[in-house]
C-alpha cells in the first residue's frame, strides 16, 4: 500500500461503470465492471466492491469519478456530483457523494469524456500536449477540453454535440435524432442517427456516406481549433473506427481552416495533429485515477 492511501475510481458509463482501486502511482490494485442500473441497483455494488478492496488493500484516501451526465461538476456548487437532467430513468437527482461518503474520502466528479481527456492527456495520445481537446463519436457525441492535466469548464460541463453545423438539405434530408435541436451534431452524426438514417452502421456504409459524417465532424474539429487552439485534437468512440473516417475528417478540418492558422503544430494533412486514442478502452479508468489524484493533493 502506498503511504499516501489508495484511490477509488469510477468510470461511470450510460451502460456500465467501471470500478478500480489504485495507487497514485497508478498501478490498479483491484478492478470490476458491472451494469449501470438504476441508481438503488448500482450504488450497493459498488459501496460493496470499494469495501472489499479496500479491507484487502488498505484505506482509500480518495476517490476520482468520470461520469456519464448531465451532471454537476462545480465543487463550488451544492449539488457537486449530482446527475441533472439526464434521460437515464432514476437518475436524475442521484449524488455520488451519497453512494461514496461512507468512506471518508475527498471525492472529485467530472464528466466521462473529460475523464477520459484526462487519460489520454496522461499516457496515451495526448501525451506531451499543454491544451488537448478529445472528442467521443458514438452514442453520443462530446467534447473534453484539458489544460496541464485540468480539464475545462464554465457555468457547466462543454456540450460540443449540440452545435448545429451547416446543413445543406439536397445532400442530406435527414432532418436529425436530437430532441432537443434536431440536427444539431449529435443529430446528425452519432451512432443512433446514422443508423436512423442508413438502417447500418457507418462501418457498413460506402465513401460517400462516410464523407458526410466527416464534414459534421470537422466543422466541430475546425471549431475546436478556432475556440481553444489546442495542441492536439483526438477523436474517439465507435462511430471513429469506421474506415476512411479520420483520413477524412482531417481533409475536411484542413479544407475549412484553409491555411488560416500556421503553427507547427498543424503538420500538413493533419496527421499528427487529429489522431485517433491511444488508451482505448483504458483511457477513462486512467482519468478517473487522475482525478482521485487530485483529489488527494487538493484534500
Amino acid at each position: 500500500m502506498s503511504a499516501q492511501g489508495l484511490i477509488g475510481a469510477v468510470e461511470a458509463g450510460g451502460t456500465k461503470f467501471v470500478l478500480a482501486l489504485a495507487t497514485p502511482e497508478g498501478e490498479i490494485l483491484a478492478r470490476t465492471r458491472m451494469p449501470t442500473n438504476t441508481p438503488a441497483e448500482t450504488w450497493p455494488a459498488m459501496q460493496a466492491f470499494f469495501a472489499q478492496a479496500s479491507a484487502e488493500h488498505g484505506p482509500i484516501a480518495a476517490f476520482g469519478v468520470a461520469s456519464f451526465g448531465p451532471i454537476d461538476i462545480d465543487p463550488a456548487s451544492p449539488a457537486y456530483g449530482t446527475f441533472t437532467t439526464t434521460p437515464k430513468p432514476g437518475w436524475s437527482g442521484a449524488r455520488f457523494h451519497d453512494a461514496l461518503g461512507r468512506f471518508g474520502a475527498p471525492i472529485m466528479v467530472d464528466t466521462d469524456v473529460n475523464g477520459a481527456a484526462i487519460g489520454e492527456w496522461m499516457a496515451g495520445a495526448g501525451q506531451g500536449c499543454r491544451t488537448l481537446a478529445y472528442t467521443t463519436i458514438g452514442t453520443g457525441i462530446g467534447t473534453g477540453v484539458v489544460r496541464a492535466g485540468r480539464s475545462l469548464m464554465g457555468i457547466s460541463h462543454f456540450e460540443s454535440g449540440h452545435i448545429v453545423p451547416p446543413r445543406d438539405p439536397s445532400r442530406d434530408p435527414f432532418g436529425g435524432i436530437c430532441p432537443f435541436h434536431g440536427d444539431c451534431l449529435e443529430g446528425l452524426a452519432c451512432g443512433p442517427a446514422i443508423e436512423r438514417r442508413w438502417g447500418k452502421s457507418l462501418d457498413q456504409l460506402g465513401p460517400d456516406e462516410t464523407g458526410l459524417i466527416a464534414s459534421y465532424i470537422a466543422h466541430l474539429a475546425s471549431t475546436l481549433v478556432l475556440l481553444h487552439m489546442p495542441d492536439r485534437l483526438i477523436f474517439g468512440g465507435g462511430v471513429m473506427k469506421a474506415p476512411g473516417l479520420v483520413e477524412a475528417v482531417r481533409r475536411e478540418t484542413a479544407a475549412r481552416l484553409n491555411g488560416y492558422v500556421s503553427h507547427p503544430r498543424l503538420d500538413e494533412g493533419l496527421e499528427n495533429y487529429i489522431v485517433t486514442p491511444g488508451l482505448g478502452d483504458d483511457a477513462g479508468i486512467t482519468g478517473a485515477i487522475e482525478l482521485g489524484r487530485q483529489a488527494l493533493v487538493k484534500g
